[in-house]
């Protein structure tokens, strides 16, 4: 009965702690990001230290490396951006067509003519035209300023975590009894840890994503093959859904550039053996099993992510998760959720490549 009890209070404590990250997304989201991308540069920062550097002056040069590496993957996309964009006006003409022929289509199919359908279009878009177009230009300009003030907020939590990490730490230290310091402190280095090489990965499988979809894209005959291999390769930062959105936009942009059914399959082609390898070999070799949560509760993660926070909560789900399964198989009270959304039997830490010597060994 105690245990039962148990249960329900930390389902209780659940269900509150997921309403508070719901009202104080606001706050939370940019400390969130920063937290992780300081557990991502920790390493970085300590190598500088080791070199001599101060703190601040360690701090300060990772948050400039983050910054230096996001311009540097902007000003790639914006030079494929301005090719891209010569091609705007073919691709109007082209978009124009497809309009007319679906237009025509809808007419034969459902009789309704072109004239009734181009009033129903002017239905949707004419009251208050002029009102709407201006409440819409106010959003896009809040947005942007809410985006540009929440980066520069970022940027400084950065630098603060970094700068603060082992004041923070000794905190966390300091609110738990004296025999619990030993396992706090592993608890700490574990949940940095899965984090790091978790981003660390999922940065450099990007970067090969990036290679592998430039090739397979060019050899395909997609135009402008690497500015969409760059923007399938970021989208993979969202979890299952960026992957099919940026080989949708792709598929969408060569039937828009004229593509025939050949090279619409050849980039359908492209993107599941580029995920197939990145299933079987990237993933093991580059990300690891570093959090190793079963498929179940990673898709609700996933899921339950989105629906607090959107597009960063899903971002940010899957590394959570694995904090906080490390959190709970070490604290007695929680080992049987970490159980619960544990993967099944052990896992091992090590890539592919491990696995293949360790089959030559055998033999």
């Amino acid at each position: 009965m105690a245990k039962l009890q148990r249960s329900v209070l930390v389902l209780f404590l659940l269900f509150l702690l997921i309403s508070g990250l719901y009202f104080a997304k606001e706050f939370l989201v940019p400390i969130t990001i920063s937290g992780l991308f300081a557990m991502l540069f920790i390493g970085f920062s300590n190598y500088l230290e080791s070199k001599g550097l101060s703190r601040g002056v360690s701090a300060f040069l990772s948050v400039f490396t983050l910054v230096l590496s996001v311009a540097v993957i902007i000003y790639l996309l914006s030079l494929q951006l301005g090719e891209f964009s010569t091609n705007v006006d073919t691709m109007k003409q082209r978009l124009g067509q497809m309009l007319l022929d679906v237009k025509r289509w809808v007419n034969n199919t459902v009789g309704i003519s072109m004239k009734q359908q181009d009033d129903m279009l002017k239905q949707q878009t004419e009251p208050g035209s002029a009102g709407n177009a201006g409440s819409m230009a106010a959003a896009v300009a809040s947005s942007i300023m809410g985006v540009a003030v929440n980066m520069v907020l970022g940027l400084v939590y950065m630098f603060l975590l970094l700068y603060y990490r082992s004041h923070i730490k000794k905190f966390i230290l300091k609110i738990v009894p004296d025999e619990q310091l030993k396992r706090t402190d592993e608890v700490v280095h574990d949940s940095a840890r899965v984090a790091q090489k978790y981003l660390s990965g999922l940065s450099l499988m990007i970067v090969m994503l990036w290679v592998l979809y430039g090739i397979g894209f060019s050899i395909v005959g997609v135009e402008n093959a690497i500015f969409f291999a760059v923007l399938c390769g970021i989208l993979e930062i969202v979890p299952f859904v960026g992957n099919v959105t940026g080989t949708s936009l792709t598929v969408l942009a060569v039937v828009v550039q004229g593509g025939d059914g050949g090279m619409v399959a050849g980039v359908l082609g492209t993107y599941f053996l580029i995920q197939f390898t990145q299933t079987y070999i990237l993933e093991p070799l580059v990300v690891g099993e570093q959090v190793s949560v079963n498929p179940l509760f990673t898709i609700m993660a996933i899921v339950l992510g989105e629906l607090i926070w959107g597009v960063p909560g899903m971002i940010l789900a899957i590394p959570g998760i694995g904090i906080i399964k490390i959190i709970c198989d070490n604290v007695p009270e929680l080992k049987p959720y970490g159980f619960l959304i544990g993967s099944q039997g052990k896992k091992s830490n090590t890539g592919i490549l491990d696995k293949i010597k360790s089959v030559f060994k055998k033999n």
